[in-house]
């Protein structure tokens, strides 16, 4: 049986400072910049969770070792030599699903990839035809999936490759971060639909530029130069998508919500809640301690394309269910294929607690109702957690099953959102 979270309702007009932790896509990409470089790297303030440990497990099975330190994770560069087979435990994590193969095919060994049952069913088969088009000896079955072993060999050529990303940017991503130690480079152009989460693409590019990389973009095409990487010390940005919440919670039960250290300028998707809750009529301002949001608990309904932005869905289509109206989220047609398919977890779940919610072709139509107390379920999702949480404010009785799931990017989220009310 599944643990369940008597999710807590408001009592008043909220006034709370939150901290939230370290973004874990700049996490996960700058441990994988580290392991690349040609020397050690101190990421500073990482988030430490079940993804990022992952992910360190990973490159730790692929060579690259890693010490915590005060303040912050010390890495070394990826040992290359080693030939004994190894294993690398994905879990279901898709940054390392999607940025370590390329690694492995850096190597000597034959490394063997797979995880959870949910990450088999995560598209990941673009990513593996263009890394085998790059020269990676990857056998896999036919399956386009885990598991998967990617035989190294020393070195990647790498050189020119066309890639569809339309399924998740994480793929363009990967081959991105992997570039500069290919022996040509890259040269990579985007065919089909275009990525999601366009932030997410940025990010890439500016870490990479930050340990180094020469990196471009035209369009479609970008290119990545072969280059030696080096940033002996990187400090990690708290996560604004992890904030969401919290910022949700301002708008949705009224009174003011600070969350520290928020950066004046960002890559990250989360960034967008700002302007956000702006357009909504709540309040947002943002000085050197971070942002404060003052919401008044009204706010009209809206229509929202989430293309950009997707992993701020379940939240937001929660905190829709409190508008003065009906609200249309649209652009969001990958998110079927993300931890779980979180366009039917929601409709199920905020349907089952009393919500008017439908699916569209690519994304969500929200009527406001009379919404009731349930069990929500949250399919090992957590930002399903997240969601539920908000809901809670004003829904008494809401049971949030398996809240641990949240520790894939906000271990302590539960105590955290327990203190903003004051409970």
């Amino acid at each position: 049986m599944q643990p369940m979270w008597s999710a807590p309702g408001v009592s008043g007009p909220l006034d709370a400072t939150v901290r939230v932790p370290g973004s874990k896509s700049i996490t996960n990409r700058a441990y994988v910049l580290a392991a690349l470089a040609d020397g050690p790297t101190v990421v500073a303030e990482p988030l430490d969770s079940r993804d990022t440990r992952l992910m360190l497990g990973a490159l730790s099975a692929l060579g690259a070792a890693h010490e915590t330190v005060e303040g912050g994770v010390a890495l070394r560069p990826l040992a290359r030599e080693g030939t004994d087979p190894v294993s690398v435990a994905l879990g279901n994590a898709g940054t390392v699903a999607r940025f370590t193969p390329a690694l492995a095919a850096l190597g000597r060994a034959p490394v063997r990839f797979d995880g959870d049952e949910a990450i088999r069913r995560r598209p990941i088969a673009p990513l593996l035809r263009a890394l085998t088009e790059l020269g990676a000896d990857i056998d896999d079955d036919g399956r386009g999936a885990p598991p998967f072993t990617v035989r190294g060999h020393g070195g990647l050529p790498g050189g020119k490759v066309e890639l569809d990303s339309s399924a998740s940017s994480q793929f363009l991503s990967a081959l991105l971060l992997a570039a500069p130690s290919f022996d040509a480079g890259l040269t990579l152009r985007l065919v089909g639909d275009a990525p999601p989460s366009e932030p997410h693409i940025a990010m890439t590019m500016d870490l990479l530029r930050r340990f180094g990389a020469g990196v471009e973009r035209d369009g479609r095409e970008f290119h990545v130069r072969p280059a030696a990487l080096s940033c002996p010390a990187y400090t990690v940005e708290p996560d604004l998508s992890t904030a969401a919440p919290f910022v949700a919670a301002a708008a949705v039960a009224g009174g003011t919500v600070r969350i520290a250290g928020w950066p004046e300028n960002s890559t990250q998707p989360g960034d967008w809640l700002r302007e956000l809750v702006t357009d909504l009529g709540q309040r947002a301002e943002l000085d050197g301690s971070g942002l404060s949001v003052t919401g008044t608990g009204r706010f009209p309904g809206a229509r929202l394309d989430l293309h950009e932005v997707g992993e701020l869905t379940p939240v937001v289509a929660a905190m829709l269910c409190f508008a003065d109206g009906p609200s249309v989220i649209s652009g969001v047609a990958h998110l079927r294929g993300h931890e779980t398919d979180r366009l039917a977890a929601l409709v199920t779940e905020l349907s089952g607690l009393g919500g008017q919610v439908e699916e569209t072709a690519d994304g969500l139509a929200i009527t406001p109702a009379p919404l009731h107390g349930g069990v929500f379920h949250t399919y090992d999702d957590h930002r399903l957690v997240m969601a539920a949480a908000v809901l809670a404010l004003r829904v008494p009785g809401v049971q949030v099953e398996n809240p641990e799931t949240v520790g894939k990017t906000f271990p302590g989220f539960v105590d955290a959102w327990t203190a903003m009310l004051g409970r």
